[in-house]
């Protein structure tokens, strides 16, 4: 009964656009005070402890990385040598959208950050070149879903935090799944190349490979940092965050293609994506305590074994409460308040905490595509001045390989088990 009237609580308060940290923290904090045998200090304790842990430095960390190969153009040279690489092959500006979220992805983690950076330029490009506006528009918004997925990830940061699994075992664990994404979005290029054989997609980029490739190697070595780092022994993933930092940073100085002006720019961004970030973590730790402490995790497992004994009921009734909690919060938000509600019963059917992981990951990221959340709509339609509805139907179509993704990733663990199982031996 109480369990229901915080969910109640929270739903309405979101649904009258209240920021969802103060959606879960006031239902919280109102189920403290009508309490007699909890004090203001225990549910104080639960929300700062929420947010002190070491793993979760890594995200603000991976957050500036991001901005900071965007503001220091590091990104644009990933994104001039793939134009080199694929120029003499048809659709290839659509392989080039795909391909810089893919190496983008290496460095930011975040589809925000991703949408914002490339669709400012790939958008506009791929007009000039004959490709249809909205086509154009859901192949950014889509190919951006990789950075969430592929590691570094900020949201698998988060579930790592939450459910107690290794960071670095749980971004090895979404590889596979990103490169299953990324192949599926080529498949869908080509298929609109050999539909449209008449579009002008010249290229004049003068630039020898070799000499793209060697202008992009050092930020192509952000990544082998990162995650070489981290399977070599080196770093934890915070501290292998904080090295990519310093390693974009003196790029970025060396290239000399970063102002005094974008760097204070790059601090503003990163400590206000990362305050809200943390805010709703914070909330959700008290938020979690209390779901934990009136049993609702033992609730749902009974609840769910008692509709169904079977594993793939399961996944699939999970899918879908998954895919409808992210059209109303983002991500982290959905993270937050589902893992404590749905490990438990997932251990019970059987399926390991890093397959669930990657499943819910992506599951909750097709929210970023989906109103009325949608953040990566609203980015896109502000960076390519194309109005939010033209954006939403672009997008449309490519649900369909997302869709087919998350099929696959949710009804073939070794997709997301092979990797962490051959590193960890």
């Amino acid at each position: 009964m109480i369990l229901g009237v915080l969910v109640i609580a929270i739903l309405v308060l979101l649904c009258l656009r209240v920021p969802v940290a103060i959606s879960m923290l006031l239902p919280s904090l109102v189920y403290v005070a009508c309490s007699q045998d909890i004090t203001l200090g225990v549910a104080l304790q639960q929300t700062v402890g929420s947010v002190d842990s070491f793993p979760l430095l890594a995200v603000p960390l991976f957050i500036m990385t991001g901005y900071l190969s965007n503001a220091g153009g590091l990104a644009d040279r990933l994104f001039r040598m793939l134009l080199i690489l694929f120029k003499r092959i048809p659709g290839n500006l659509g392989f080039v959208n795909v391909f810089s979220s893919l190496m983008f992805s290496w460095m930011s983690g975040a589809a925000i950050a991703d949408a914002a950076g490339l669709g400012s330029v790939l958008v506009p490009a791929m007009k000039k070149r004959g490709y249809d506006e909205k086509f154009a528009l859901g192949l950014t918004g889509a190919s951006s879903l990789i950075g969430p997925i592929m590691p570094p990830s900020i949201p698998a940061i988060v579930y790592a935090v939450s459910a107690g699994v290794s960071v670095g075992a749980l971004f090895f664990a979404g590889v596979l799944p990103a490169l299953v994404l990324t192949s599926i979005l080529c498949i869908f290029v080509y298929r609109d190349a050999r539909k449209n054989p008449l579009r002008e997609e010249a290229i004049t980029q003068s630039t020898p490979v070799t000499e793209a490739i060697l202008s992009a190697l050092p930020v192509l070595l952000t990544p082998v940092i990162i995650l070489g780092g981290i399977l070599g022994g080196i770093f934890t993933p915070t501290e292998a965050a904080a090295a990519a930092v310093m390693w974009v940073l003196i790029l970025s100085v060396f290239y000399q293609s970063l102002s005094v002006k974008s760097f204070r720019g790059v601090l503003v961004k990163t400590a206000t994506t990362t305050g809200s970030i943390m805010l709703i973590v914070a909330a959700a730790g008290l938020f979690g305590w209390v779901i934990a402490r009136e049993q609702g995790p033992q609730a749902v497992t009974q609840a769910m074994l008692q509709f169904t004994d079977n594993p793939i009921v399961f996944l699939l009734l999970i899918n879908v409460v998954l895919l409808i909690t992210g059209m109303i919060l983002e991500p982290v938000a959905g993270l937050l308040i589902t893992v404590p509600v749905l490990l438990p019963a997932a251990i019970e059917f059987g399926i390991d905490p890093l397959h669930l992981g990657i499943v819910m990951i992506l599951n909750l990221v097709l929210g970023l595509l989906t109103p009325p959340v949608g953040l990566v709509l609203y980015v896109l339609s502000s960076v390519t001045g194309s109005s939010v509805q033209t954006v939403t139907r672009g997008t449309v179509p490519f649900l369909i390989p997302l869709l087919i993704t998350l099929l696959i990733i949710t009804f073939v663990p070794a997709f997301s088990l092979w990797l962490p199982g051959l590193l960890s031996k």
